[in-house]
Parts: C-alpha cells; sequence; structure tokens
C-alpha cells in the first residue's frame, strides 16, 4: 500500500486554464501517428523546421567512391555536426558508433551497381531490420521516367505501407538518369507523385528556374541533393537558394566530404540551413574554420 500520510485534499486542476493542443511544425505531418512525427522531429530541427542530412550511402550502388574509401576517417569525425545520417545498414553496423546522436535514414533500396541499368531497383532491407537498427526513415530511389518506373514506384508504396506499420518515415529520392530532363516541370510532377503515393518527405534537385514551384506544389518536405561537387561557395549559395524557396533542408554528401575541410563545411551548411546566413557569410565561416584547422 501506498503511504497516504501527508496527502493533501486540496489539489490545482487550473480549471480556468484551456488546455493547449500541440500542433505539428513540419509540413504536411498533422495528421501522423505520434511515432511517426517523434521521428521526423528528430530529422528535421523543431526550431528551424531544416535538416542537415550527411549522405553516404554511395557506396550502395557506386562501390568506394572518392571520399569514402574509409567511412571511418571521412565521416566519422563529421557526425556531430549532422541532424541525420543517411547510409546503408552494413556500414551502420561495421563503422558507426552506437552512441551516435543524429537520427538514421536507411537506404532501403537496391540491386543494379553502376554497371547496369540503375532503375531496375528492389526493396533491399526488411522492416524489422529497420526497427532493430531504430531508423528514423527509410530512403528509396524513385524512377520517374526511368526504365523500370513502375517498378520503383511500387517499391515506394510498398515501403510506405511497410513503415507506417511501424511509425517510420519514408523519403523518397527522385532519380534522375541521363535521358530525365533537369527542370522545375519534371521535378513538380516527380516529387508530386511521390507525396500522393505516400512519401512522408522527398529529395530532389535543386533548379535555378522554377524551384519554388516545386516547393510550392508538394504537400510534404523538400530536401535538396547535394549533388556533383562544387565550389564550396556554389554549394551554400545552392543550399541558401533552396532554402528560401522552400526547401526544408539539404542531403549533402560529396559537397561536404570531398570538401578540402569537410568539418568546416559541413558547419558553414548548417549555418545556412539553420542559422539563415547568408552564402558570403558562411563562407566566411567556412574559412576561418578551414584556417583554424
Amino acid at each position: 500500500m501506498a503511504d497516504l500520510d501527508g496527502v493533501k485534499d486540496n489539489k490545482e486542476f487550473h480549471t480556468g486554464v484551456p488546455q493547449e493542443t500541440a500542433g505539428f511544425f513540419l509540413k504536411g505531418s498533422s495528421h501522423y501517428d505520434w511515432g511517426l512525427k517523434n521521428r521526423l522531429a528528430r530529422i528535421f530541427d523543431p526550431k528551424s523546421g531544416n535538416t542537415v542530412m550527411l549522405a553516404f550511402d554511395h557506396g550502395y550502388f557506386q562501390g568506394p567512391t572518392t571520399g569514402l574509401e574509409r567511412v571511418d576517417l571521412s565521416i566519422v569525425p563529421l557526425i556531430p555536426w549532422a541532424d541525420t545520417l543517411m547510409l546503408t545498414r552494413g556500414v551502420l553496423r561495421s563503422l558507426i558508433p552506437p552512441a551516435s546522436r543524429p537520427s538514421l535514414v536507411l537506404r532501403a533500396s537496391g540491386g543494379p551497381s553502376i554497371l547496369k541499368e540503375l532503375s531496375n531497383e528492389e526493396i533491399a532491407l526488411d522492416i524489422e531490420d529497420a526497427v532493430r537498427l531504430n531508423a528514423a526513415a527509410l530512403a528509396v530511389q524513385v524512377f520517374i521516367g526511368g526504365e523500370h518506373e513502375t517498378k520503383s514506384i511500387h517499391n515506394l508504396t510498398r515501403l510506405v505501407d511497410q513503415g507506417l506499420r511501424h511509425g517510420i518515415a519514408t523519403l523518397a529520392v527522385t532519380a534522375v538518369g541521363k535521358d530525365m530532363v533537369r527542370d522545375a516541370k519534371y521535378f513538380r510532377l516527380a516529387t508530386r507523385i511521390c507525396a500522393e503515393l505516400g512519401a512522408q518527405y522527398v529529395k530532389t534537385y535543386y533548379v535555378e528556374e522554377g524551384f519554388d514551384t516545386v516547393t510550392s506544389c508538394c504537400p510534404v518536405p523538400i530536401v535538396i541533393a547535394g549533388g556533383k561537387k562544387l565550389p564550396e561557395l556554389d554549394a551554400l549559395t545552392m543550399a541558401w537558394n533552396a532554402i528560401r524557396q522552400g526547401a526544408n533542408g539539404v542531403d549533402m554528401g560529396r559537397n561536404i566530404f570531398q570538401s578540402e575541410a569537410p568539418a568546416a563545411m559541413i558547419q558553414a551548411v548548417r549555418a545556412v540551413v539553420h542559422g539563415g546566413e547568408t552564402p558570403a557569410r558562411a563562407f566566411e565561416l567556412y574559412n576561418t574554420l578551414k584556417n583554424q584547422g
């Protein structure tokens, strides 16, 4: 029996104060289950509404690409400045310290290498393993206009169904092949299809003309791919323009781990994405940190 001595009869019920029902900060996410919202809030910072994802899942089809020959040396030191790690379960288990704090987005599709037709992917991860690894989201490539477009869309919808059963988000990654045009019209089509079919957020490419129309007509958050390696100021400018035009973050890989000073670069990217710094000021920060070694 609990000790009831000292229990007070007078309690403060605050009857004159209505209970507040907190909304959710992320675009298009208000009606999700609690667990799914919680995972999204681990990916996207509730204060800025944005995310800095560090992408190093390239090896699932490219092998040891430049800068990822030794993930333990190139990526692990950058973990403290990432909101989210975008990676494969193999690298997670073999190289990432379990005490790491960033949320995890696991690559969940795969199959062909760069030697084959890339759009011929399958789901390559079991949902139970994603739960076991504490994933916040699962990433699947979607090849709108590709040779195996329908298969990739079915991969997406199957992953969404499995994720919803366990409260894990699905990130749809809009792939671009050599025959696909990189313009706002294409990305409006690709991102909208992904959102309509249930993806909780979408990764796509930034385009200089009309990117605000891409983010405007997509009902869920968009993060931009870093793409090929650019000069640091250009990469920071791309991130700044994307955020100003409605993106909720970046998923950068080569523009960080192939930088001359990766730790300085990821901190400069954070200054843009979370702090609203201009590219010029973020580039100053990059050079300062770089010179400090």
